[in-house]
């Protein structure tokens, strides 16, 4: 996934995949930045003891309201959801 699509400034929520293969949901406005964040262990309290993590989903919002809106609905789901979730992104090229 090219994360310079996502330039400082764009708010979007995202999907890494841990290393223990669950899913942690996040939302920013510097991608790159906070996905370095989470390979390096500085990031969430949860990623740092489920490393390594990769980035599995992007999606573009509006704004940080609507970002964490989105972030909630998100882990509101139940996994096997937030999986074809993946799927289709992945099949968008996101």
């Amino acid at each position: 996934m090219d994360m310079d699509a996502f330039p400082p400034g764009q708010w979007v929520v995202y999907i890494l995949r841990c290393g223990d293969d669950s899913l942690y949901t996040g939302v920013t406005n510097n991608l790159a930045k906070r996905i370095n964040e989470h390979v390096q262990g500085t990031g969430a309290r949860y990623t740092r003891s489920h490393l390594p993590v990769n980035l599995a989903y992007v999606e573009l919002v509006e704004g940080k309201s609507q970002a964490l809106k989105r972030e909630i609905a998100i882990k509101r789901l139940p996994r096997a959801q937030k999986l074809v979730l993946l799927m289709i992104g992945s099949q968008k090229g996101e």
